[in-house]
């Protein structure tokens, strides 16, 4: 009953930075792990892992990471590795670079978005197309 097998929930990667909602930073924060930001943050983020801004994150940052998810408000450009996410309650204003992006309903958006492409080779032209269509 009582001492039996512990069972523990699994997340992918555990969060190993937070700045709360009623923390105010200025300047550089570089890490290797995941960061969360509830607070007012102004300056530079780089993460090898992720970064997670709550609905009460207020930022005016560069953003490097490798997969982000925004409920806050974020002021400044994004370059992520992977995924964006913006959940319904965002709004991102700035310039980002990202892999994959999702916009949830109600999220804002305003800015340039370049979309990094898997090496999947160049895509091929329309006579390519049409000459490879006829020798089949």
């Amino acid at each position: 009953m009582f001492g039996g097998k512990k069972v523990t929930a699994s997340f992918g990667e555990q969060i190993e930075t937070i700045i709360g909602k009623d923390t105010q930073l200025k300047g550089s924060l570089t890490s290797s792990g995941t960061i969360r930001l509830d607070g007012h943050f102004e300056g530079e983020v780089a993460t090898t892992g992720d970064i997670i801004v709550g609905e009460a994150g207020n930022l005016k940052v560069q953003v490097k990471a490798r997969n982000a998810t925004i409920a806050g408000i974020v002021n400044g450009n994004m370059d992520i590795a992977e995924k964006l996410e913006l959940l319904p309650t965002a709004k991102l204003y700035g310039d980002i670079k990202v892999g994959t992006l999702i916009i949830g309903e109600g999220a804002t958006f305003k800015g340039a978005c370049e979309m990094r492409r898997e090496s999947a080779g160049p895509v091929p032209k329309e006579a390519d197309k049409a000459a490879a269509t006829l020798k089949s």
